[in-house]
């Protein structure tokens, strides 16, 4: 697979997992481009941690005045038709509350105990973890949209590595080359690019999986 297909690839396959009528909160990066591929009659309200619900279209350079209005990365944004802007508390309360049905965020690491670490380096400078951590406790399922690895490395472990966001919240994996379940008993690939084998996610994998009853699915299908 070409290096500038695969976030394009990875969030297709996300968009897959969205129901009509769900609330969506995306990460920065990659999550983005996930609307953008959302099978046809299914819309979604997106909700931004710093103050919307219901984001909206990302605004042209007028509509982008005054520049307080933004995203969680810091872009320009506003709300759509029916969303609507509010306060951090207000926000972090309907996360907290168990109202978004799904959040979708890239990972540095992810372990087969549905543990992910996506904030910080040490010693790199980060711009912080922003509603990560609440996201991660508080969405219904918690998709880890990423590469299968960095540079050759693995990305999916035993165990993290890097300082965790939250333990125990990783729901599903979808990277370029395959669908990971996060079960009680670990990981298990239930779909695979045909690019790929299992041998070939094996090699790329620091971690324990299984395979699906019946053999992985065709994840383009």
């Amino acid at each position: 697979m070409e290096k500038s297909e695969i976030k394009g690839f990875i969030a297709k396959r996300v968009a897959k997992e969205l129901k009509d009528g769900d609330v969506v909160n995306l990460g920065i990066g990659l999550p983005t481009m996930v609307p953008s591929y959302l099978p046809e009659g299914v819309k979604v309200t997106l909700q931004s941690e710093n103050g919307i619900i219901g984001t909206g279209p990302k605004p042209t350079a007028e509509e982008a005045e005054p520049k307080y209005k933004t995203d969680a990365g810091g872009s320009p944004a506003q709300a759509g038709l029916g969303g609507c802007y509010v306060d951090s508390a207000t926000s972090f309360a309907f996360i907290r509350g168990g109202h978004v049905n799904a959040t979708i965020l890239g990972g540095l690491e992810v372990d087969q105990e549905g543990s992910l670490s996506n904030w910080i380096i040490p010693g790199k400078k980060m711009p912080g973890m922003g509603g990560a951590m609440d996201l991660l406790v508080g969405a219904k399922n918690v998709i880890v949209a990423m590469e299968h690895t960095a540079k050759g490395n693995p990305k999916i472990l035993k165990k993290c590595t890097l300082p965790y966001t939250a333990v125990h919240c990783v729901t599903k994996i979808i990277t370029e080359m395959c669908v990971f379940d996060v079960t009680k008993d670990g990981l298990v690939m239930t779909e695979i690019n045909p690019e790929f084998t299992v041998d070939d996610v094996k090699a790329a994998t620091a971690a324990d999986f299984t395979v699906a009853e019946g053999g992985p699915k065709d994840m383009t299908a």
